[in-house]
Parts: C-alpha cells; sequence; structure tokens
C-alpha cells in the first residue's frame, strides 16, 4: 500500500507546475497565427471588427468576449516554486486590448491568490476608460472571521490596491448557491456588507453591483425576489451557460435556460461563464465535429460553442480564460465580428449536444477551485486526460476493442508524462476537502477512483 501522508507546501509546489509553466517565447510569433489547432486556415486576426454589446445601465460598449483571468500563465522560479509569469500576462492583455477586448474579470483567489495583482500590473499601463475590470467578494471559504463586516471589507478594499484602481467596474457577489439561501444572508446580509456595497455604488466606486452563480437556485430566486421588492437592484450577473448546460446542467447546476429567463424578465443581462464548459466543447469527438465540419469546414469547435454563448441578446460579454495566445486570438476571430447562428446550425447544436451528453464524461470544468489538493493530487489534469480520451473515441470498454493495444499505451504514457506518480488518482485517501469547493457539485473522490479503476485495469490489462 502507498504512503498517502499529507504532502507539505513545498513538496507541493514542487509537483504544482509540471506541464503547466510557460515562457515568454511560448508566444513569439503570434501576431498572425493563421492555423487552428485542428489544422483549419483561420487567417489573419482581425483588430477592428470586434463586436460589442451594450450595458443598459450605463450605456458602456462591453465586448462580447470578455478576459477570464483565473488560468494566468506560471513560470518557475530560481527557488523551483511557481510565480505568475508577468511578461506574458502583458503581452496577452495587450493583444487583447489592441484587438477590441475591454473585459477583464478576475477574483481574489484565482491562480494562487495572485490574478488581481498580476492583472492589475498589465491594465495599469493602459488608460483607464480602455478597459473594464470585474473582481469578487470571495467570502465563500471558511477561514476566520473572513464572513464578518471587517473581514469582507479588507478583501475589497485589498482588491483596490492590488488592481491598482480607484473603482471596479463590475463588482460580484461571488460564488452564490453554495449553502443556499442561509449562506448567502450570513456572507452579505446579517453582517451588513450588501448594504455597505450598495453605498459603495451610490458613490461610484462601483459602477455595476451584481452576483455570480453556482448551486442552489432558490438562492438566485431569492436575489432575483429582493429586487422585485424593491430591496436592490441587480445591474448584471454572472451565469454558466453553453449548449448542454441550455437544458442538461448537471449536478447542483441549473439549466441556464431558466436562468437566462428569469434574467430577461427583469431586464438583467447575463455575463457568460464557462461557454467551453471547461474545455470540453473545443474538444468534441469525432463525429460531432464532422457535423460542424459539414457545414462549417473551417470553424473549429470552439468558434461554434462561443458563437452559441453570444447568440442570446441578454449576453453582455462572454468569458473564457485563455491561457495561450492561439485561444485568445481564435476566441477573437469567433467576435470579430459575430455572426447569429443560421436555423441549420442551430440543428446541428442540437445533435452535438446529444452526442457530448455521453455518461462516460466526468463532469469537471477544470476551474482549481479544487487545488491545491492537501495530499498532492493534480485532480484538474487527471479528470481533463480522462475527458479527453472520451471526446476523441479512444475510451477503452474491452480488450477486445479496436486498436485496444495502441490506444492503452497511448493512455498510459501520457498518463505518466503529464502528471507525477504522486499527483496520480491512486493517491486520494477520500478526505472529501475538495467536494465543497467544486461548482459542479462532483463527488471527486468517486471520479478519482473511476480514473484509478481504468487506469490499473489498463496497466493490468485485465477485462472491464
Amino acid at each position: 500500500m502507498k504512503n498517502k501522508i499529507e504532502l507539505s507546501r513545498r513538496d507541493f509546489l514542487k509537483y504544482a507546475g509540471v506541464g503547466a509553466v510557460l515562457t515568454g517565447a511560448s508566444f513569439a510569433g503570434c501576431k498572425r497565427n493563421s492555423v487552428s489547432g485542428e489544422g483549419g486556415a483561420l487567417g489573419p486576426v482581425p483588430s477592428d471588427k470586434m463586436t460589442y454589446r451594450t450595458n443598459n445601465n450605463t450605456g458602456e460598449k462591453v465586448s462580447l468576449l470578455g478576459y477570464g483571468c483565473m488560468r494566468w500563465p506560471l513560470r518557475k522560479k530560481s527557488d523551483g516554486t511557481d510565480e505568475i509569469d508577468q511578461d506574458a500576462v502583458n503581452q496577452l492583455i495587450d493583444y487583447a486590448i489592441a484587438h477590441g477586448v475591454n473585459y477583464f474579470d478576475t477574483a481574489p483567489g484565482y491562480v494562487r491568490a495572485l490574478s488581481e495583482t498580476a492583472t492589475g500590473i498589465a491594465l495599469k499601463r493602459h488608460p483607464r476608460d480602455k478597459f473594464f475590470v470585474a473582481t469578487k467578494l470571495s467570502t465563500q471559504g471558511n477561514a476566520p472571521g473572513l464572513r464578518t463586516f471587517q473581514g469582507s471589507k479588507a478583501m475589497y478594499d485589498k482588491s483596490f490596491r492590488d488592481l491598482q484602481v480607484d473603482y471596479i467596474d463590475y463588482y460580484l457577489l461571488h460564488f452564490i448557491g453554495a449553502g443556499g439561501v442561509p449562506t448567502v444572508m450570513e456572507r452579505f446580509y446579517n453582517n451588513g456588507m450588501l448594504d455597505f456595497l450598495v453605498k459603495e455604488r451610490q458613490a461610484g466606486r462601483i459602477r455595476n453591483l451584481g452576483w455570480s452563480f453556482h448551486g442552489d437556485v432558490a438562492a438566485f430566486d431569492f436575489l432575483l425576489s429582493q429586487q422585485d421588492k424593491g430591496k436592490v437592484k441587480w445591474d448584471f450577473a454572472m451565469i454558466q451557460m453553453n449548449y448542454i448546460d441550455w437544458k442538461y446542467a448537471t449536478g447542483m447546476n441549473t439549466p441556464a435556460e431558466y436562468l437566462m429567463g428569469e434574467l430577461e424578465k427583469r431586464d438583467i443581462q447575463a455575463v457568460v461563464m464557462e461557454p467551453l464548459l471547461g474545455g470540453r466543447l473545443a474538444r468534441v469527438n469525432a463525429h460531432g465535429l464532422r457535423l460542424m465540419k459539414e457545414v462549417n469546414p473551417q470553424d473549429t469547435a470552439a468558434k461554434w460553442a462561443f458563437r452559441y454563448a453570444g447568440d442570446h441578446p441578454n449576453v453582455l460579454t462572454v468569458l473564457s480564460g485563455m491561457t495561450y495566445m492561439e485561444h485568445l486570438q481564435d476566441n477573437i476571430r469567433s467576435y470579430s465580428p459575430f455572426e447569429p447562428l443560421t436555423e441549420k446550425e442551430k440543428e446541428v447544436i442540437l445533435e452535438v449536444t446529444d452526442i457530448m451528453r455521453n455518461p462516460d464524461f466526468i463532469q469537471c470544468t477544470n476551474c482549481h477551485y479544487c487545488m491545491p489538493c492537501p495530499y498532492g493530487l493534480d485532480i484538474p489534469q487527471t479528470f481533463d486526460l480522462y475527458n479527453r480520451i472520451v471526446s476523441e473515441d479512444k475510451l477503452l470498454k474491452s480488450s477486445t476493442d479496436n486498436n485496444y493495444r495502441k490506444l492503452r499505451r497511448e493512455f498510459l504514457i501520457a498518463y505518466d508524462r503529464a502528471i507525477p506518480k504522486p499527483r496520480q488518482a491512486d493517491f486520494c485517501n477520500g478526505c472529501d476537502k475538495c467536494k465543497p469547493t467544486c461548482p459542479q457539485r462532483l463527488d471527486i473522490p468517486k471520479e478519482l477512483k473511476r480514473v484509478e479503476t481504468y487506469v490499473e485495469q489498463l496497466k493490468q490489462n485485465k477485462e472491464f
């Protein structure tokens, strides 16, 4: 039996950056990338064709593509630990702004609590009227004093310092739904924090006040009822929306069709998160991709997903956490300009939705909220590797499957190369510390056991 002792912070950081570190060289020569990851010709990236949506409250023109700042690239420091690659962040933000992106979304806890600082450094180099910055009151954790007025206000004030701004364009109550209505009351009402934020909006230090939603729909409905009763006005809300979650949201998530409908009734615009469902919709399986290519041979699966998200008129902006320059460029193309879906394309999306609702998928969106694992596991990378073989029709279910030996070898080599052994699924001891942090309400230890079982069956050449 393996020794599943808890890793020290130093040991965790030793392994944390494997496979995820980028250098400035990664972005060299990307100004006019003309080939997609699928090999199709894409052409130059337009710099003056970005589509904008109008904020109904302020009249501001917001880029339909918003930059999610939760996956900034990392690099190794001299002591072997990781830090955000500030040069790469600067280059990505410069490129985004030069190509029409003006909405940047971060939070105090993103990228090991370093995102606000890195985002602030990069944005400070641009005129303040060239960007909108969004951040959040992320008091969903259980640190002592975090949910008191003093603890919440300290987080609020720190966001201003880290972002180096004197007003925040879009401020969100973060992770509404986790814990239901009682948690909403504890985090924002009973301590007087929401009253404070409303006054801050009146004073102009907050320009738009809203919330991000995952979880118990009773909390979503409660906040809307507060507006219905005239107790608070919401300027926007962030919801998870994509062509699978529109009707078929899993776990504790609510179908976006309901969420969007309730927002539209009240003229509250939506900011969309997870348009690619953690990257799954950028990697549709071979059958789904064939259907898409029959209609639009040059378009990537990601572009189909972004066009779907942007096709809803109540959407203010669609967020994407873009670590790589090629992803940024591809997403800029999706909205430069935005092209509404045709009826034929909508029919194809319905067909692909049926294909992608495969129960073999682990419904992870790669948000990293479960990290760091106290035992050092790389949970998102593990699930991502598993989902990749599902999306590529390479999940083996019998030793008699076609290409069994080849596909078995490919996966085992990729698994060992991408994830060091102390961070693989079989080191999970079921402590359950990750479960409350997952917006998708995954039983993470159970899903890790699924991957561990699959790996062991392949290693031992056992029948499934």
